[in-house]
């Protein structure tokens, strides 16, 4: 089987190409959106400490929705705030890193081409750090699907692919005490709205009913590996 022929069969699963392969023209919000702040807790429910992240490893939570996944992501050097902008020319600066190095950063996981995200049963997109295949870039968030790629060190910029704005920021607080993390908002080009209309069908099965609900006080962090069966490595 090739590769596109094992995409589309994918896909029934991931919902990955559902609606076609042109970019939609979706008009982007970029300023900062206030949720209810959510703390990041391990699978034991306890607080996430940062020190346990495992520097350029894929974590995937959840918010602001129960259905709309994140990728959290220690860079494992100090990640300095970015200008960026989106195809209607809406600007918004990207704070940067957070924690103790001020190397952690999150990046909404829905695709900003096609709505490709990471499920239960794969992924088509992830952080690489190390570059799977010629052309790739070391360092990168990188979707199978259509292979955009987005550096997570500068807001999940655009660098490659048919994306045409970046991944949806997550704002995060970092408490020096405790060394917990809380996200509290977005930033950027928001795709909800658009997510939840895709995948509606599917998200009735895979999350049920509470899949538009807001996250409550505490959302919870998992490996890739360990969230995803399968995930793609293009």
């Amino acid at each position: 089987m090739d590769r596109r022929s094992f995409l589309e069969t994918c896909s029934a699963g991931a919902a990955c190409f559902s609606g076609g392969f042109a970019s939609p023209a979706w008009a982007a919000n970029t300023k900062q959106k206030d949720y209810a702040p959510a703390l990041l807790v391990n699978e034991r429910g306890d607080p996430l400490r940062a020190s346990e992240l495992k520097p350029q490893a894929n974590y995937v939570f959840h918010f602001p929705f129960e259905a709309t996944p994140v990728f959290l992501l220690d860079l494992a050097r100090p990640v300095a705030a970015h200008a960026l902008s989106t195809p209607d020319r809406g600007a918004y600066n990207w704070p940067g890193g957070v924690g103790r190095n001020r190397s952690i950063v999150a990046f909404s996981a829905i695709c900003a081409h096609q709505l490709v995200y990471p499920t239960k049963d794969v992924s088509f997109i992830s952080f690489r750090k190390k570059r799977a295949q010629r052309g790739v870039q070391d360092g990168l968030i990188h979707c199978c699907a259509e292979n955009s790629q987005y550096d997570p060190a500068r807001g999940a910029e655009v660098l490659s692919g048919p994306a045409k704005q970046p991944l949806c920021a997550v704002l995060l607080t970092h408490d020096p005490g405790a060394d917990t993390l809380t996200a509290y908002a977005t930033l950027g080009p928001e795709l909800f709205d658009e997510f939840f209309k895709k995948y509606e069908f599917k998200l009735s099965f895979d999350v049920g009913p509470k899949a538009r609900n807001a996250v409550g006080g505490q959302t919870v962090v998992s490996t890739l590996e360990k969230f995803c069966k399968n995930p793609i490595q293009c």
